[in-house]
């Protein structure tokens, strides 16, 4: 199938179609197709292997390393009160930094070749297939990458104790938000926070993309003032 429109062929692999869009790429990628099943990325097996991930995948691998960070604080000194604390901490910049990497960064608008294929593999291909179920969480090795920064921040501007339990809270928050964005996309809330969480979710995918950037809170929008109108949710 080709999209004669915007010259794409949606039976090859889009990664490196997608660049040649250029300025209609925002237009392209924010027209999603409803469908399980996910488009090919690349035409070669290694690398489309790593751009599919099956949502358990993120505590398996991530909820050890959070045990083994807490681990560090308290031989370090301290105590579980404090290791707590540090936890929540944690949590609370990761609900700060999840705002923030959707709407600055998963949300940039991109006109170049290189930009767009960039934008497209890490944000761009989930909402042209929101309900592709192996796209919906992120790879850890990806994340893994992401991971350099934030690590040398907490260790830059907290003690080496309360470092290790900070980050660890981070990861936690980072781990709560992407089994929840899966499950807001696949999941079948009936009732109470769930529901309206996922009304307010697939809002930004499929009338208002420009507003509602959290995922697990709509908190940050309301702080910042890119809460989606009643009317539009």
């Amino acid at each position: 199938m080709v999209d004669k429109h915007f010259t794409i062929n949606l039976n090859e692999p889009l990664v490196f179609q997608v660049g040649h869009l250029g300025e209609d790429y925002n237009e392209w990628v924010h027209q999603p197709i409803i469908s399980k099943e996910g488009p090919r990325l690349f035409t070669n097996d290694f690398c489309e292997f790593f751009t599919r991930t099956v949502w358990w995948v993120i505590p398996l691998i991530w909820l050890p390393v959070i045990g083994w960070l807490v681990s560090i604080s308290a031989r370090r000194g301290l105590t579980s009160h404090q290791v707590t604390y540090a936890l929540l901490g944690g949590v609370f910049v990761w609900t700060l930094l999840e705002y923030s990497l959707h709407r600055f960064l998963f949300h940039i608008k991109t006109k170049s070749y290189w930009a767009n294929t960039l934008h497209y593999l890490l944000h761009g291909c989930h909402h042209k297939h929101p309900m592709d179920g192996l796209r919906l969480v992120f790879p850890p090795a990806a994340a893994a990458i992401l991971c350099v920064p934030v690590w040398a921040s907490f260790r830059l501007l907290s003690s080496p104790s309360t470092a290790p339990a900070l980050f660890g809270g981070c990861l936690l928050g980072y781990v709560i938000y992407d089994v929840t964005h899966y499950y807001l996309h696949h999941g079948k809330p009936s009732k109470g926070f769930a529901q309206n969480l996922k009304k307010y979710h697939l809002n930004h995918h499929f009338r208002v993309q420009s507003l509602g950037f959290g995922i697990t809170s709509p908190i940050w929008d309301r702080v910042f003032g890119t809460l989606p109108s009643t009317k539009a949710a």
